[in-house]
């Protein structure tokens, strides 16, 4: 089953930083809008293996 969710992102000193809006504790980062959805994946798969 594929989940879609709401990536929610600002810049802040050149960098792009995000969160998962229906996911809490789900942030990232990345010098670039494709790195941050990138980095963000990785996110929620290793918040994934925590649980």
């Amino acid at each position: 089953m594929k989940r879609f969710f709401t990536l929610e992102y600002w810049q802040d000193d050149g960098w792009f930083v995000g969160k998962l809006k229906e996911i809490p504790g789900v942030f990232s980062q990345g010098k670039t809008l494709k790195e941050l959805k990138e980095n963000i994946i990785d996110a929620y798969r290793m918040m994934q293996l925590d649980v």
